[in-house]
């Protein structure tokens, strides 16, 4: 009589692991349907497919890529036998198709800033089926699907029936790393990209260069890396290190945009390139330091000039970030030729004039090569002059929605940042401070509110490099993503997230990203790969 009671032995852990789970995607869609019927998976059964009415089919780039990479995203150990003989005995898999249909082909393009990431997915018996209009929307909905596939206990895999329409709520979803203050090695970069695209952020703000160092390899003025890096050789990206981090945002869906921030943040630059920073003074003899960029030669002018044609070249993105951020000027001040120049120009003893007609030539310049600017809020702070289709950063912290009111009935196109400098950390959840932020929450028309683009959290590198970037990023930039991308009305309460947020720090760390744990407790498989 033994054999019956194994069988309802069986039959019992049959059913404490049916326990249906419903699970979450992040970030929220902005319409969710899921029901308890579900459907198991065998990676042995499963297969990604293009429609038939889709403009794009294989030999996509793009898509062939994100078919591979998400078929071992979702099945992680597909590669091993273990659990595939329970896998048949509880759940006899069916074959699974997802198939893919776009409307735009567009498989060779690189994303930008009107790229509609627009999907739909319906999950039925036996398959699902992922609409968009482009190849970046549908990475949206492929992600969005890898998220919704689960195992129990047993190692067997199951989706849902679940209906998805979802669309960003901003167009500009960033993330800033600092590779001056310490150089970042090509291959955290590269893992940073692979976490945005979990997170659907879409924009990698490279800030490159800054006082510390000057690491961008460049083809016009080779001694700028030469003498300005850490290490010529090994501190550096190359021009193929370059193209490498392009095409890997590219395949998905992330653009690149390069930050040369002037003419402060230049102490870097001054090594590679004799009189482009201005000698400061003392008593009026030069001291042997210098200060920001020397605004009052033409020089300066005809370098900028040269570098700007190069980043066009390189850097295919339609936006050029051009920093204009805590310019001081006591060196100018010190200076008798700046001086001089000054009342030559009817400055008066006004430097905000002096770095003003410095940013207009730079964005002048930008603007002849077909590019739009983005500046730090410091630049319409001081200045009334700005091309209008100029982005507008804010970065300081404490009244950035009066800041918003202004810019914004400036007619202005600004990004928001202030509220995501995710480099200053503190004990405790504070990506509920990130969660909470609310970027159209400000007094000005509907007009004014469709001019915030987005926004990003920025990663500072005083305190930071390869050690530390990942665990103090994820999953706390994961928060502002959601805000970025969802409904701000559907995701106000940051203890109702909580449960998906912790739930995406397991995948996170599942796809080998290290991400920090939230609070007490564990993940599945927080072990693999560390």
């Amino acid at each position: 009589m033994a054999h019956p009671r194994t069988h309802s032995c069986l039959l019992l852990v049959v059913v404490s692991v049916c326990v249906q789970r419903v699970d979450g995607v992040w970030p929220l869609p902005q319409q969710l349907v899921q029901s308890s019927d579900r459907d198991p998976l065998s990676p042995l059964l499963f297969s990604f497919t293009y429609g038939t009415d889709s403009a794009a089919q294989t030999g996509c780039s793009v898509l062939d890529a994100a078919f591979n990479r998400y078929f071992s995203i979702i099945f992680p150990d597909s590669t091993t036998a273990s659990g595939n003989v329970l896998r048949s005995m509880w759940a006899e898999p069916q074959p699974f198709v997802v198939s893919v249909s776009v409307k735009t082909s567009g498989c060779d393009g690189y994303p930008d800033e009107d790229s509609d990431e627009s999907y739909t997915l319906s999950v039925s018996e036996g398959q699902a089926v992922l609409r968009s209009v482009t190849v970046w929307g549908a990475l949206r909905g492929l992600e969005s699907f890898s998220q919704l596939v689960y195992q129990d206990d047993y190692g067997s895999y199951f989706i849902n029936k679940t209906e998805i329409v979802d669309f960003p709520r901003f167009a500009f979803r960033g993330l800033l790393l600092d590779t001056s203050r310490h150089y970042l090695p090509l291959h955290a970069i590269l893992k940073t990209l692979d976490a945005m695209a979990y997170s659907k952020l879409n924009v990698f703000h490279w800030h490159i260069v800054d006082d510390p160092s000057f690491p961008y390899q460049s083809r016009t003025f080779p001694d700028l890396s030469k003498k300005g890096s850490f290490h010529p050789f090994t501190h550096i990206y190359t021009q193929s290190d370059v193209m490498r981090v392009i095409e890997h945002a590219r395949m998905r869906g992330i653009r690149v945009v390069p930050e040369f921030d002037s003419p402060g943040h230049t102490q870097s630059w001054g090594k590679g390139q004799p009189g482009l920073l201005t000698p400061c003074y003392k008593g009026g003899v030069p001291s042997g330091s210098f200060g920001p960029v020397d605004p009052t030669v033409d020089t300066t002018y005809k370098f900028m000039e040269s570098l700007l044609k190069e980043v066009k070249f390189v850097f295919p993105d339609t936006y050029v970030h051009l920093g204009g951020d805590e310019v001081s000027f006591a060196c100018w001040q010190s200076n008798p030729n700046v001086r001089k120049f000054m009342e030559k120009m009817g400055f008066g003893k006004d430097f905000t004039k002096l770095e003003s007609f410095y940013m207009e030539s730079v964005m002048n310049m930008t603007a002849a090569l077909n590019r739009t600017s983005i500046v730090w809020q410091d630049v319409f702070d001081y200045h009334e002059r700005i091309p209008q289709d100029t982005v507008l950063e804010i970065w300081k912290g404490a009244h950035y929605q009066a800041e918003l009111s202004r810019m914004t009935k400036a007619g202005h196109r600004v990004l928001l940042s202030a509220p995501w400098y995710i480099n200053h950390i503190s004990y405790g959840q504070d990506w509920r401070n990130s969660y909470a932020v609310q970027p159209q929450n400000f007094s000005g028309t509907e007009e004014q509110k469709k001019l915030v683009i987005g926004g990003e959290v920025a990663m500072w590198g005083e305190y930071v490099d390869a050690t530390n970037l990942t665990p103090r990023l994820w999953p706390r930039a994961c928060a502002a993503a959601e805000r970025l991308w969802s409904n701000e009305e559907k995701t106000l309460n940051a203890d109702l997230a909580f449960p998906r947020l912790e739930e995406f720090r397991c995948e996170l760390l599942r796809r080998g990203v290290q991400a920090e744990p939230l609070f007490v407790g564990h993940c599945k498989h927080e072990y693999d790969g560390l």
